[in-house]
């Protein structure tokens, strides 16, 4: 029977689909052209990747503010800053481009990092109002408002990276639109501002004791290694597929088929965690990626490109979606923009370093892109094994019980 609670919930979850859907579809578009960009403006091409990074560093750095901001103002007027650095970003950067200026368009990624680090909350903002219950699923169908932007942003870019005469400025001024367009939808959300604490009131764990809490720990180790993984490789995938003689829409449409397996699944990855639990979805989805990067190893066909693509966008849902919803379920209301603020910090500080190393793997490891794409992901092995072994530590630790 449903509650109150998940009504209201559920007209939540609606409006952060659509808001996923529109707003979302700058994530595959900035990351198909970003790194394309970078290589056309950077004076070296071991750079190539950098405005791709400094939206991450954009990212991590605006965590923990925005997390503040929300605890404290609402999640409504998060977004709205969110959405507000988007435009600004995609403003800088177009200008960067129209000045043939390198340093322009990594201001605009970092400026543009606001954006995608309030969109990172859209999954949390989902399952403010929801019952224990309903939560997994509230997480998942919010993550499967991507499918929307999967199939739009590649889009999007095959009409604009060559509209202007300067190549990839109409996609950044494409940007601009979204952000200011998709905002609106803001309005429509109601999860109330967070009561003030009182003097007396529970301040709940600090930091340092919430990271120390074992399904913290392994929730974020995971959701870091999978978020990670999937950036490094996304990252360098339109070098790559370009590099290997394919053209721009080849690389758009696999990055296409990248987000939409990233987001079709969670129409039942929520179902699937409240079966099988959390630990066992996340270790599948570790599983998943490994698939991936042995894919990717054995060749640099087409085929080759669209099926390792597609398991990485899979085995990240499988991850992040259960990472995210063991953490979403260990810490209480007045823990929550700490947890939350400190949990995005850390997995996009990863995201950074793998999206930095992207390019340098990429174009600067080996003599030709086959070498490059080959290094990109033999880098995956040693993180994946982190991961795994968190995971097996956590399901074979004993629990304690109460008396």
């Amino acid at each position: 029977m449903e509650t109150a609670q998940d009504s209201r919930a559920k007209r939540n979850v609606v409006v952060l689909v659509l808001a996923q859907a529109i707003l979302g579809a700058q994530m595959p578009m900035l990351f198909v052209v970003g790194g394309l960009a970078g290589q056309s403006l950077a004076s070296n091409i071991c750079f190539a990747t950098l405005p791709i990074t400094l939206i991450v560093l954009g990212s991590m750095l605006a965590a923990n503010p925005v997390s503040a901001i929300m605890q404290r103002f609402g999640r409504r007027a998060g977004f709205f800053v969110g959405a507000a650095g988007g435009a600004a970003g995609g403003a800088v950067g177009a200008w960067g481009l129209y000045t043939a200026s390198f340093p322009l368009l990594l201001t605009g990624s970092l400026i543009t990092g606001i954006y995608f680090s309030a969109h990172g909350f859209y999954r949390f903002a989902a399952a403010d109002m929801a019952s224990d219950t309903y939560r997994p699923r509230a997480i998942s169908y919010v993550m499967a408002g991507g499918l929307a932007s999967a199939i739009i942003g590649p889009q999007i870019v095959k009409l604009t990276a060559d509209a202007w005469v300067i190549p990839f400025t109409g996609t950044y001024i494409a940007v601009i639109a979204l952000n200011i367009a998709g905002s609106a939808l803001f309005l429509f959300l109601d999860i109330p501002k967070p009561a003030p604490p009182e003097q007396d009131a529970p301040r709940g764990r600090s930091r340092l004791e919430l990271l120390r809490t074992p399904r913290i720990a392994v929730a974020v180790i995971c959701a870091t290694v999978t978020y990670a993984l999937m950036n490094l490789v996304m990252t360098s995938t339109p070098l790559a597929v370009v590099g290997c003689g394919y053209d721009k829409a080849h690389a758009a449409d696999i990055v296409s088929a990248h987000v939409l397996a990233m987001y079709v699944p969670s129409f039942f990855t929520g179902h699937l965690i409240a079966r099988f639990g959390t630990q066992r979805i996340m270790a599948t989805g570790l599983v998943i990626l490994a698939g991936a990067g042995l894919v990717a190893l054995s060749g640099v066909a087409l085929e080759n490109f669209f099926v390792a693509l597609i398991l990485l966008g899979l085995g990240w849902n499988f991850g992040f979606i259960g990472a995210t919803t063991m953490l979403a379920g260990e810490h209480t209301p007045e823990e929550r923009g700490r947890m939350q603020g400190i949990n995005d910090f850390i997995v996009f500080g990863g995201v950074t370093i793998a999206s930095l190393s992207s390019g340098g793997l990429m174009n600067c490891s080996g003599g030709t892109p086959e070498e490059g794409w080959v290094a990109v992901n033999l880098a995956m092995i040693p993180f994946l094994a982190l991961a795994g072994s968190a995971l097996i530590w956590l399901m074979f630790r004993p629990v304690r019980r109460t008396v």
